[in-house]
């Protein structure tokens, strides 16, 4: 994240005039587990969301998409423990619902709440447990970062960390439509999400909730989102497997102002630079939670970055990257601390980018052990295998691939490939 960006805590209730909480319902079991959260922003807002491009669906992904074209979100309800998916016309009638309950709650209109769902796939939604718990999911929201923590710990499934940023920075100068002044002013944006397994483009497996006091017109806000999702959230993968749950919506209320203190918040209408700065600080605090999920994978002992440099496009550069951190061959070596670079060039070749030769690639490991070039030109160089091996035990690595081609650069975002991957799948529904 850049060095202008002021890292906050906070999360979601870093931004002005957003509020969190969760509760257990009953939809876990065990009354320790928080299991229903609630988002919320005292003020109208704009919004933008974008969802899984699974073809299977959630309830609550059918009726979110229907309530997010108005571009006017300002409440998401969540629960974990059940999916509501695959479960036909009595899931869609639930997740309608769970909408209603929390408008009546908050005095909202419906169409201003989205409905977030994770958990086990085709098992009916305990809807009267939700209907039960809506007074106690009422009185928990807060501006506190206990809010924001008790609404992240009851989205969690197989997460085993919270993952929440925040940051605050300035704003290039814009005019003010009340008075005339010309001054920069101070903007937050937080955000939480969850996400560990079944995580795959497009998009992750996840539920992102950003929030911001900005005053961002719907139409950019879309722009600002979608270009942040493809070059942080769409690069991440663990295991190959696309959700049918996934979605990440961001809600702007405006509450910011001059210095925070203000009462004017000068909307961000046109492209310039104030889009800039907010698009290019979204983008930043989406890569830090896709780096935080991938850290996450479910099993994961690593933390794996693939960049690419020198390709002929952006777009080659990310499909080269995602490619191979998303071979299970790579992620098993990666696993093993087993420098077997030819996995890397066979997943590069399979990417499907545009232009690719392998006889312009070269390949390195690095981490903070050091660094080893194990391939150029499409071909073995000598190095040593003790220094390779001391590079790949550390936590975090990356594998760096310079192609020939142009000037297009990406990273992608993974994780190895363990045993407990399979220990933890094998036992889900248990």
């Amino acid at each position: 994240m850049k060095s202008c960006y002021t890292e906050l805590s906070g999360g979601v209730c870093t931004p002005r005039d957003f509020l969190a909480g969760g509760i257990h319902c009953g939809i876990k079991a065990g009354a320790s587990k928080r299991d229903l959260a609630l988002v919320y922003s005292t003020k109208p807002c704009t919004s933008a969301a974008v969802f899984t491009t699974n073809r299977v669906e959630a309830a609550n992904i059918t009726v979110s998409r229907k309530h997010s074209r108005g571009g006017t979100i300002r409440a998401v309800i969540a629960n974990s423990g059940n999916a509501n998916a695959c479960t036909g016309a009595a899931g869609l009638e639930a997740a309608r619902r769970m909408a209603a309950l929390t408008a009546e709650k908050l005095g909202i209109p419906a169409e201003e709440t989205a409905v977030a769902s994770t958990g086990v796939i085709g098992v009916p939604l305990p809807l009267e447990k939700i209907e039960a718990g809506m007074d106690a999911l009422a009185a928990s929201i807060s501006a506190s970062e206990a809010g924001q923590d008790a609404a992240l710990e009851a989205i969690m499934t197989t997460d085993t960390r919270k993952k929440a940023a925040a940051v605050e920075f300035v704003l290039p100068a814009q005019v003010s439509p009340q008075t005339g002044e010309t001054r920069p002013h101070t903007i937050r944006i937080g955000a939480m999400v969850k996400g560990s397994g079944m995580i795959h483009p497009n998009m992750a497996t996840m539920i992102g909730i950003i929030t911001t006091d900005a005053a961002v017109s719907a139409p950019l806000l879309d722009k600002a989102l979608r270009r942040a999702v493809n070059r942080s959230f769409n690069r991440l993968t663990v295991d190959g497997d696309m959700s049918t749950n996934d979605m990440v919506l961001i809600m702007a209320n405006g509450a910011a102002g001059f210095g925070m203190d203000a009462a004017v918040n000068i909307p961000i209408e046109t492209e310039g630079p104030a889009y800039e700065a907010f698009a290019a600080a979204l983008e930043g605090i989406c890569i830090t939670l896709t780096r935080q999920m991938a850290r996450d994978g479910e099993g994961a002992t690593r933390l794996l970055t693939v960049t690419v440099k020198g390709a002929a496009s952006e777009e080659d550069a990310a499909l080269l990257a995602r490619s191979a951190a998303g071979s299970s061959l790579v992620k098993a070596a990666i696993f093993g601390a087993d420098a077997n670079w030819g996995r890397v060039l066979c997943a590069l070749g399979y990417s499907g980018a545009a232009s690719f030769n392998p006889e312009k690639t070269a390949v390195s490991f690095s981490s903070l052990a050091g660094s080893i070039e194990v391939c150029k030109n499409g071909g073995s160089v000598p190095f040593s295998e003790e220094t390779a091996k001391k590079i790949l035990l550390e936590e975090e690595i990356e594998i760096q691939v310079t192609v020939g081609e142009g000037d297009g650069e990406a990273s992608a975002w993974g994780c190895d490939l363990s045993y407990d991957y399979v220990k933890i799948n094998g036992d889900y529904r248990s």
